[in-house]
């Protein structure tokens, strides 16, 4: 399987990351992608730089207005009175009341960035366009005839919105790549595993039929980001009936996940998708640093068997999975399952 990466990603390092009202550095750091990169060496994948494919795909998806909005919003940050290193919000519009779009850069960022896990820094405009060309780039080589690919991206993409960054992420790589398979693919499944609710890519999705999105995650009640992933959200409209949530309970370990992960799969062979976007997150694990749930190293070839054996043309997109010594064998385990069931 053909590993696309690129190394356009390194100077994003958000270190404004505000958790349980304490400043940290952000868990999603330039070493993860680089433990993930050695990891696929190590067991022998090609790995191939994605070219630039371009505003189109990422424009597919998201609002020309957000776009501008990440594109330009470190640089007028700068000129701010007394600016912090990046840019973070401190206020945000009220949900269900009537609003007007702000002139103020403040008022924008507290409109395009939905938490205080997604700061711009001077390079994430960069390093999040590269991302999307990773994963766009899979997808292309998938529609090209290959089996499967698997897109190292980094910043990773499941929680952000067509006009909203949100919780690491800022283009959403998943929901790019699906509506790149579109192009041949009258219909494609976006199966998410990450341990978080794919909340930006339910979103986009809501009201079509066209994409399927399934998303596996730790019950919102008890997890991040707590607003979504219940299992009663079907989508609205067009797209009623083709979102599945299957919210799990806090720990639930290999077995139990692979029997929620089968019925899901149960749904997606009956939509018959031409294709397959898997959002691949690890920090699933039991060792993650978000302790959610606890599938095993061993188990992620398990999950990854289940999807290959779909028998369908699959890009998988990487998403969470967070620094443990853990996080190099679980990628391992998880492209080794599925080229073993493929």
């Amino acid at each position: 399987m053909k590993v696309i990466y690129s190394d356009r990603h390194v100077g994003h390092d958000p270190q404004q990351f505000i958790v349980r009202g304490k400043f940290k550095r952000s868990n999603e750091q330039p070493e993860r992608a680089h433990l993930l990169l050695q990891a696929a060496r190590d067991q022998g994948h090609e790995v191939v730089a994605p070219a630039d494919h371009g505003p189109g795909p990422r424009a597919a998806i998201h609002t020309p207005q957000y776009l501008r909005f990440l594109e330009t919003a470190w640089a007028r940050w700068q000129q701010l009175d007394d600016p912090s290193l990046e840019v973070i919000p401190n206020v945000h519009p009220f949900p269900g009341q009537p609003f007007t779009y702000p002139d103020s850069l403040v008022g924008q960022a507290g409109y395009h960035l939905g938490d205080m896990a997604c700061s711009v820094g001077q390079h994430t405009w960069e390093a999040a366009v590269w991302s999307a060309h990773t994963a766009t780039h899979a997808a292309q080589l998938v529609l090209d005839g290959e089996r499967a690919a698997y897109a190292l991206c980094r910043p990773p993409g499941h929680h952000a919105y067509a006009d909203r960054a949100n919780g690491f992420t800022y283009l959403n790589n998943a929901a790019i790549a699906a509506q790149h398979l579109r192009q041949r693919f009258d219909r494609v499944a976006i199966v998410d595993v990450d341990v978080h609710h794919g909340n930006g890519t339910q979103g986009i999705f809501w009201r079509r039929r066209d994409v399927l999105t399934v998303s596996l995650h730790g019950d919102p009640h008890f997890c991040t980001p707590f607003f979504t992933g219940h299992a009663h959200e079907h989508g609205e409209g067009e797209g009623l009936g083709f979102n599945l949530n299957v919210p799990l309970p806090r720990g639930t370990g290999t077995e139990a996940y692979l029997v929620a992960l089968r019925q899901a799969l149960d749904t997606v062979r009956a939509y018959a998708p031409g294709a397959v976007v898997v959002a691949l997150g690890l920090d699933a694990h039991e060792h993650d640093p978000y302790r959610a749930l606890a599938v095993s190293t061993e188990g992620f070839a398990r999950i990854t068997g289940e999807l290959a054996r779909l028998g369908l043309p699959t890009v998988l997109v990487q998403e969470g999975g967070y620094l443990s010594p853990d996080l190099g064998p679980n990628l391992r385990s998880a492209l080794g399952g599925f080229e073993a069931a493929a």
